[in-house]
């Protein structure tokens, strides 16, 4: 059977590199200052549609992500790797969101794409390390989800086969579609970026980088499949109110990047005065607590 896939997918700044400028003013991240990567489990998510597509011919896979311009980049790393297409939620609207105002934001996004038959995503991404973006995303869409999958094991007769994680063990499970999976990141790792779809994809661009780089007007022109599809807030039928900073609840008061550093060791014995004095320090440099 063929299927409607669509691939929940985020550039995320790369956590390993955090500094003094991580935060703005706002209690939000600064993405500028830090490097853009594909979230990690969000790639896992992407092998999985991709194994499906592969089982069910005819099927289509499309990325749809939320950021600026420059996010455009994790839909053409999705199309280097197998994808057929994707979509850029891009608006200043939708800045500075927390997990309800993106779980709002995607969710419009996907009814707008309609029919589709299994959303994917990663269990988490790095920059928040919440787990709600999926199902909140579910909620909304009134959806069946399955969390914590390691792998589809198939699809068949409107029903999904997952393997997923539980404590002490693995469960397999049996799902209705349509349906919203989040993949963990032990589950298969993503396939790499295909030179003929490199070669291929490599000047697909939204209108909003198109508009900062014209040179390859013309070459879109003749090619319309290098044209992705970039919505605002209005494009998707939002109400700005439950968009970004407007619609989230959730304020971020800071961000701190802790280095643990070797220091000179100490010799504990098993006296209650010992072990005190080690908590405190502990406690006192957030090591725990």
């Amino acid at each position: 059977m063929s299927l409607k896939i669509v691939v929940l997918a985020k550039q995320v700044p790369d956590t390993r590199n955090v500094g003094k400028d991580a935060m703005t003013a706002e209690g939000t991240v600064n993405r500028a200052a830090l490097p853009a990567i594909f979230n990690p489990e969000d790639l896992n998510a992407l092998e999985q549609a991709l194994r499906i597509k592969e089982q069910n011919p005819g099927t289509t896979v499309g990325l749809l992500t939320m950021g600026p311009p420059r996010a455009g980049e994790i839909i053409r790393e999705g199309l280097y790797r197998g994808a057929d297409t994707g979509w850029l939620l891009t608006d200043r609207l939708f800045a500075g969101a927390d997990t309800l105002a993106t779980s709002y934001a995607l969710a419009t996004a996907i009814k707008k794409i309609g029919d589709v038959d299994l959303v994917i995503g990663g269990r988490q991404a790095i920059d928040g390390d919440t787990a709600q973006v999926g199902p909140q995303v579910a909620q909304k869409l009134g959806l069946n989800q399955v969390t914590y999958a390691e792998e589809i094991l198939g699809i068949k007769d409107g029903k999904a086969t997952i393997r997923r994680m539980i404590d002490g063990g693995v469960e397999v499970v049996e799902a209705p579609l349509p349906l919203v999976v989040t993949v963990n990141g032990s589950a298969a790792e993503c396939r790499p970026a295909n030179a003929k779809m490199v070669m291929k994809y490599k000047y697909a661009a939204c209108p909003l980088e198109v508009a900062e780089d014209d040179s390859r007007k013309g070459l879109r022109a003749e090619r319309p499949y290098l044209n992705l599809t970039q919505w605002s807030v209005a494009d998707v039928d939002g109400d700005p109110n439950q968009c970004g900073m407007s619609g989230s609840p959730t304020k971020v008061k800071e961000v701190q990047s802790i280095a643990f550093q070797a220091k000179e060791s100490k010799t504990l014995t098993g006296a209650d005065a010992d072990i005190d004095g080690l908590i405190k320090e502990l406690l006192n440099d957030k090591i725990i607590g």
